[in-house]
């Protein structure tokens, strides 16, 4: 994977234990349909709900990370995390709503998929009961993975996405270089945390990373078989 942005050993050795799932999520049909366009409109709209209403949990988990950090530049940069998952993402969650038929109250009135529920509540445990490398770790899949498969498509589709493309909006987003410096700088602040923390931690910090990978996989099933719960 040829990437834009440095990752420190720790953010290696995580990525390494993550290999399977991080892999899996490149392949997943979902994935594959909405790189090609082929993917259903009515499944993408799934999705967009359910990852509306994850991002809040992101944002919860990122508010909370603040807190639990020594350094004033620290908490500023993950309250602007924070931010930027209600803010920028929501921009675009809030253009697809109006191509594909739903508003800010159908959002709010989302049951949640079991593995959306699942995911939020492993990332929001590790915030609050984990140590610091911890909580950064169950938070990183999210923002690298999906920069990881922006990127990777941008260069598939020949190094620009295709103005008529069903999910150009989507695709660009993902694949623009701006992200490079948040991820320099995410993953630079799980070096440091990784570092100042003792084996123990570090290790429950590889399984929390791990847990978010694989849960990010089930993100793309639980949008391709439109999850649901059974009683």
């Amino acid at each position: 994977m040829t990437r834009n942005f440095a990752v420190p050993p720790f953010a290696e050795l995580c990525l390494d234990a993550a290999d399977d799932a991080w892999g899996a999520s490149f392949d997943h049909p979902f994935v594959r349909a909405l790189a090609s366009g082929e993917l259903e409109p009515a499944t993408f709209r799934f999705y967009q709900m359910q990852d509306a209403r994850y991002l809040e949990a992101f944002a919860d988990t990122a508010a909370l990370i603040s807190t639990r950090c020594v350094r004033p530049a620290d908490k500023l940069w993950f309250i602007d995390s924070a931010r930027l998952a209600l803010v920028v993402e929501g921009e675009l969650h809030a253009g697809y709503g109006e191509k594909l038929g739903y508003t800010p109250d159908d959002i709010a009135a989302l049951t949640l998929t079991p593995n959306n529920r699942a995911y939020q509540n492993h990332m929001l445990e590790r915030a609050q009961r984990g140590t610091l490398v911890e909580a950064v770790a169950a938070l990183t899949p999210c923002p690298w993975l999906y920069i990881d498969l922006g990127q990777h498509f941008e260069r598939e589709l020949g190094g620009a996405i295709p103005e008529d493309h069903p999910y150009a909006d989507w695709l660009k987003m993902y694949a623009d270089p701006q992200f490079n410096a948040y991820m320099d700088a995410l993953l630079d602040k799980l070096q440091r945390f990784s570092d100042e923390a003792d084996s123990a931690a570090r290790e429950r910090a590889v399984e929390a990373f791990v847990l978010s990978a694989r849960y990010e996989h089930l993100c793309c099933e639980q949008a391709w078989t439109q999850q649901s719960w059974h009683v």
